[in-house]
């Protein structure tokens, strides 16, 4: 069994859903056991601020501006500290074209290594199904969070399949936080706020639910994500209001600008009848916020993505096309006038194998098979 981790990735206080997977992860698999520590991205603009990071997490040993060139030697140098690193992959992340730099970070990290990605593209650039390829080549092992990955990354790319490991992306417990009994039926969608989405086709859904009495309130909870305050500023959620007055709902929708911690999230999930996921994307193979949803035990809403069909095809919520508001309103309305009907659509929910505690667990095998079987391939010949 592994005795350190080292963990690549971003972490709290920035803000982004990569962060808090890793912390989360690291957390629960190193149960606060000194010696363990994060090799954290950073960028020049990455948003923090008022998050505390858990007291079980472990500490920053190193942080890799992405900013400055050649921060992967470092980064490497670090992580060879430990027995095995855990490495969390999304393009955007790391620097260089499609973040190619974590290609030579990967090749000069000696102890046992484990990549966990967070996005596999359907029909990806040249250069990032390379990327991809190379990654997988330079990694000991691989994780993908839901099987659709896993048969994409297998089928679409040219990778040693046996290095390929499916374990779900990790759910909190929200059980400390009650279930709150209110008179308006509460809708919620949350996470980082961005064109694609598909808030405006919840709003237009929720239009088509003025008949309901009362009429659902809708909150949408999160900061507009950096990268498009950045470059667009705050324009997507000022046109999602200007649509919201347009469609006679502004009343009814209630915009949460902040990135919530751990215990205000739950009170926030618990609180709802629906969460409404209404994503444009039909490449999301993994949602954190689905899963957080499902684990709670509040049925869902969403769009066909990826993660969705594969994750509410047995049961905890109703799937509807992608940019289709009569649809998503008709699944909303079936929800809210079927309450009986909302615990058999929570199968998963209170399912042990979501829970990260059981998430944790799998990676230690993982590790611990890793470290085994490099012992055993480095081990003296009898003479």
């Amino acid at each position: 069994m592994p005795a350190t981790y080292g963990f690549l990735s971003t972490y709290p206080p920035t803000q982004c859903g990569l962060a808090t997977f890793n912390a989360a992860l690291a957390s629960h698999l190193t149960g606060g056991t000194p010696a363990n520590g994060v090799v954290r991205l950073l960028s020049a603009d990455a948003v923090g601020g008022g998050l505390a990071v858990d007291r079980t997490a472990p500490r920053v040993a190193h942080t890799w501006h992405t900013d400055t060139p050649g921060g992967w030697t470092a980064a490497a140098n670090v992580l060879n500290r430990f027995d095995v690193a855990i490495v969390q992959h999304e393009y955007g992340i790391y620097p260089g074209v499609d973040g190619d730099e974590v290609l030579p970070l990967l090749r000069a990290v000696k102890v046992p290594t484990i990549v966990v990605l967070h996005t596999v593209l359907s029909t990806p650039s040249i250069h990032q199904r390379l990327v991809l390829e190379r990654i997988v080549a330079a990694a000991d092992a691989v994780v993908t969070m839901t099987d659709t990955a896993r048969q994409r990354l297998s089928t679409g790319y040219r990778i040693d399949a046996r290095k390929v490991t499916v374990i779900p992306h990790g759910a909190g417990s929200h059980s400390s936080a009650p279930r709150e009994a209110h008179d308006v039926p509460h809708l919620l969608t949350w996470g980082l706020l961005g064109p694609g989405k598909g808030i405006e086709w919840a709003l237009r859904s929720l239009a088509l639910l003025r008949d309901l009495t009362p009429m659902p309130a809708y909150t949408v909870a999160g900061r507009t994500h950096p990268k498009v305050l950045e470059h667009h500023g705050d324009v997507y959620r000022e046109s999602l209001k200007a649509l919201a007055a347009e469609l006679g709902v502004a009343g009814a929708v209630r915009w949460d600008d902040v990135y919530h911690d751990q215990a205000t999230l739950s009170r926030l999930i618990r609180s709802a009848d629906v969460v409404v996921l209404p994503y444009d994307s039909t490449e999301q193979v993994t949602s954190g916020v689905l899963i957080e949803a499902v684990g709670a035990g509040v049925p869902v809403v969403a769009t066909e993505f990826p993660h969705a069909v594969e994750l509410l095809a047995d049961g905890p919520g109703l799937l509807v096309p992608h940019q289709d508001p009569p649809a998503m309103a008709a699944a909303i309305r079936h929800l809210l006038s079927t309450p009986d009907e909302a615990p058999h659509l929570n199968g998963l929910g209170g399912a042990p194998t979501l829970r990260w505690p059981a998430v944790a667990a799998r990676y230690q095998a993982l590790a611990t098979r890793l470290v085994q079987d490099r012992a055993t391939t480095t081990a003296p010949v009898p003479a």
